[in-house]
């Protein structure tokens, strides 16, 4: 969806400048220069963009739900690991990237998103993204979001990241996490303190091509992930008016659980001992918000996280 949309804005840009009203295209491209370092410093989230009605049924549509299982005072900033990723992080983005029920449940603190760099670039699309909440993955960026001296802060990285995606099927429970550990370290750096998330039914909304590791397909899609930043999935779901084939989400409900903080103290240098100490900590941790809450949302008794 994210990539649909970036080309028809792409290429609305495109036919502005052979337009003619190329200067506007031209103007445009000079804001891009002035406003480039945005996405890393925060960006800049439209309550407006955030309470479009089209996102009160977008949310109603699966429908996606919130759940909450501990208090996270405002006093402090955190880095919540979002999982799994699925095909398009859907409850990250119903959750974090509009006027969902977290304000009212954590209040206090301002959510923000980060999502690969790469999306920044697109003329326009740029623009609605930050409205929503959304801001750049890298560490410039994420450390602009930690820093904040008063609290009130949380930075959501959905961990997996686009290589997680290729392992979305249905009944999947396979994270790519363990090398991943990049995010521990930012949170030594900032003592924001670590939540796990667990998104029940992301990997429900969409069918995916038959892609085992070692298969022609899968090697061809880690390849062009490398190449581009982004993997390319190949999935469909349902239609409009039939449920055989389509590319709208199939209706799953989305179950996203907050799990409890994890307490950091700041470390600016932190040692590869202290950050393996943490990063076992938190698998841990979600290890725990999956048992303890699998049952309730249809996971059987004998199915458990695999990470990888």
């Amino acid at each position: 969806f994210f990539s649909l949309v970036a080309e028809v804005c792409c290429g609305l840009f495109v036919i502005l400048i052979l337009s003619n009203f190329w200067f506007l295209g031209v103007l445009y491209l000079l804001w891009l220069y002035l406003d480039w370092e945005m996405p890393c410093r925060g960006g800049r989230r439209s309550q407006w963009v955030r309470s479009w009605t089209v996102w009160k049924y977008f949310r109603e549509y699966f429908p996606i739900t919130l759940i909450k299982t501990s208090d996270l005072s405002p006093d402090h900033n955190y880095l919540l690991g979002f999982h799994p990723h699925g095909v398009l992080a859907a409850g990250a983005f119903g959750n974090f990237c509009t006027s969902s029920s977290f304000k009212n449940l954590f209040p206090g603190l301002t959510p923000y998103l980060h999502i690969m760099p790469i999306w920044f670039s697109c003329p326009f699309f740029r623009e609605y993204i930050m409205s929503a909440g959304m801001v750049s993955a890298s560490k410039e960026s994420v450390s602009y979001v930690l820093n904040n001296k008063g609290g009130g802060h949380a930075s959501i990285i959905v961990i997996g990241g686009a290589e997680e995606s290729l392992n979305a099927h249905p009944g999947g429970l396979t994270l790519n996490i363990l090398k991943r550990k990049g995010f521990i370290k930012m949170a030594l750096k900032h003592g924001a303190h670590l939540v796990p998330v667990f998104c029940f039914g992301e990997n429900e909304l969409f069918k995916q091509v038959a892609n085992p590791k070692g298969s022609r397909l899968r090697t061809i899609q880690e390849k062009l992930q490398k190449i581009m930043g982004f993997a390319l999935p190949l999935f469909h779901a349902r239609g409009v008016f039939q449920y055989s084939f389509g590319l709208i989400p199939y209706r799953q409900p989305l179950h996203t659980v907050v799990g409890s903080p994890i307490p950091v103290q700041q470390n600016l240098n932190p040692s590869t001992e202290e950050i393996e100490q943490l990063h076992a900590l938190y698998l841990q941790k979600l290890r725990t918000l999956f048992e303890e809450h699998k049952r309730n949302y249809g996971i059987p008794e004998h199915k458990s996280l695999v990470f990888e």
